[in-house]
């Protein structure tokens, strides 16, 4: 089972999963899904000059929608919604849809996923640093660095 403490904008709850649906949403994740870990220069209209602005988001894209759906409710975080396309090109095109989370709701979502995931491990690790100075209750003791996964897995 693995339990985590989370604050968003509602109050804080804990995610409940069990080590199995971690497990798929981790490969789930690692085969669909995408992360967005950049900081920019952005410029608001009632500001005069561009400050940096961290762009913090995960996101699982498919045509399935009742998978992402899920996802959303055993995550208890993000949204579903239908990718629109602003080309002509892509009529005919079955409709995809789009589950996101971003900030610190992406950081609890990478903590539970991180026992479990390989291909995007290196970009989920950026996200738990970026929040490494925030308090994390995790009660499953399956959370570690990167350096000791790697180590214990023997990838190095």
């Amino acid at each position: 089972m693995v339990i985590i403490w989370t604050t968003t904008a509602k109050k804080g709850f804990y995610i409940k999963m069990t080590s199995e649906e971690a497990a798929y949403i981790a490969g789930l994740f690692d085969g669909e899904g995408c992360v967005s870990y950049k900081q920019y220069m952005r410029k608001r209209p009632h500001n005069i000059k561009p400050y940096p602005t961290w762009q913090i988001r995960l996101e699982i894209a498919m045509t399935d929608k009742s998978i992402l759906i899920w996802v959303m409710e055993v995550l208890g975080v993000g949204t579903v919604t239908e990718k629109k396309y602003k080309t002509a090109y892509t009529v005919g095109w079955k409709k995809q849809w789009r589950w996101r989370c971003s900030h610190q709701d992406a950081f609890y979502v990478c903590c539970a996923l991180f026992p479990y995931a390989h291909v995007k491990l290196n970009k989920i690790q950026k996200i738990i640093n970026h929040y490494s100075d925030r308090k994390l209750k995790v009660m499953n003791n399956k959370i570690v660095s990167l350096d000791e996964y790697k180590a214990a897995m023997h990838l190095e």
